[in-house]
């Protein structure tokens, strides 16, 4: 496991990865050729893999995002240090906090 500040990216063995998720569609990666895997609403920082790779998000406020980094790739953030991922799948989760009377993600 590997967590970067308010996102956790977990490894995925091959048979845990959904079917439908090699048929879905890539997020688009931003001006600079990053996948965003969180952007900071304060700071306008960025979770983002460097690197040959595809990120599917699935449905819902809170729900996950799915990584796959065919030959391994790098995950920055302007005030975090770099994170080496292998080539592999992965679920990436935002970090949540309980506000009284709902959930939301954290903030950065």
């Amino acid at each position: 496991m590997y967590r970067q500040g308010d996102v956790l990216i977990v490894p995925l063995a091959a048979e845990a990865v959904p079917a439908n998720a090699l048929e879905a569609e890539s997020e688009p990666r931003d001006g600079r050729g990053r996948l965003v895997l969180a952007l900071g609403e304060v700071t306008g920082h960025a979770h983002a893999v460097v690197g040959p790779g595809r990120l599917i998000r699935e449905a819902g406020a809170f729900g996950p995002a799915l990584l796959h980094v065919p030959d391994g790739a790098r995950v920055v953030h302007e005030e975090h240090a770099v994170i080496p991922l292998p080539r592999g799948w992965y679920r990436v989760v935002r970090q949540r906090e309980y506000m009284p009377g709902s959930v939301r993600v954290v903030a950065d």
